[in-house]
This record gives C-alpha cells, structure tokens and sequence, in this order.
C-alpha cells in the first residue's frame, strides 16, 4: 500500500457502542467525511499506528477499516483503538492517526469470543511491530506537535511536516 504511512485527523464522534460494552476493548470513531476520503489503495482491514487526542501524548493503536463483518454493518468505518487506559471519553476532541501498517483483512468470526481473541492478538502485535524503528521515528512525526484546528472546509492534503489539518500524506 503505498499511501502508508497515511496521515489523518478529525472529531471523534459516537460509534455503534460496542467496543467498551460488548468488547472490553474501546474505540474512537471518525466522521464520515474523514472515512469517505481514504485514499483508494487502503484497503479495508486491520491496521497498527500511533494517536494522539487532542494535544496530548502519542499512544500505539490499531485501527479497523470497514463493514466489520461480525456485525455486518452497512456503513464503512474507521474505528481507532487507542492503546492506553484514559478516564473518561473523548468524544468531540480531536484525533490525530498515522497509520503505519497492515496487520490483516477484515473478516467474520463465529463468535464474540473469536473476535474479541483476534483483536486483542492485533493489538500485541501492534504493540511489537511498533518498537521498529522505522515504525518508531513516526511516534515523533511534526503532524503530532502540529495544532489540530477544527473547519468546516474539507480537509487538505500536505506534507507531514505542515502545520495544517490533514487526511492524506
């Protein structure tokens, strides 16, 4: 995939609800506008990368991309899943991603029990694939020190090291 690593940013807003309460395992979700405007050779499936919430530390996450078909929804997603512990929720704040790799395809599970292994097994390889250091440097990237700005405009595509929202890279 040559748009990794792909940088991207936007609002967290209210998913389907089910990643603390039916998975244990949180997940910030972005607005259609950033989902509608992934480049066309991301495709969908599980990816490992680094977060940031607002101003604040940069953190390992995967990310799914798509219809997550255990659950067979109609609407493509991109669900975040920070790898840290906070306090409470961060809806409406700002989400800064770069997605630096792919771990695997999207697919079905027989049971939540299925699911929930896989995914935790996605995230310990994150967790491994992150300490690279081509992987690691990215931890540092300009985007994550840049001042996330909300607009109503879309969002633009620039370097990394712009001072301006992004979706792109």
């Amino acid at each position: 995939m040559k748009s990794l690593p792909y940088f991207s940013r936007g609002e967290v807003i209210r998913g389907f609800g089910r990643g603390s309460k039916e998975l244990g395992i949180p997940t910030a979700n972005f607005p259609d506008s950033v989902v509608d405007n992934l480049p066309a050779d991301i495709n969908t499936g599980i990816y490992y990368g680094w977060a940031c919430v607002g101003n604040g530390d940069v953190y390992k996450m995967v990310m799914s991309i798509g219809w997550n078909p255990y659950y067979k929804n109609t609407k493509k997603s991109m669900e975040t899943h920070v790898i840290h512990t906070f306090k409470e929720d961060f809806y409406g704040e700002i989400l800064s991603v770069v997605m630096v790799g792919y771990i695997r395809p999207e697919r079905s599970y027989d049971s939540l029990e299925a699911l929930i292994a896989a995914i935790n097994n996605d995230i310990e390889e994150a967790k491994v694939k992150l300490e690279l250091p081509e992987h690691l440097k990215l931890k540092n990237d300009n985007f994550f020190t840049s001042t996330p700005i909300l607009s109503s405009a879309p969002p633009t595509t620039t370097a990394s090291t712009s001072q301006t929202i992004m979706n792109g890279h």
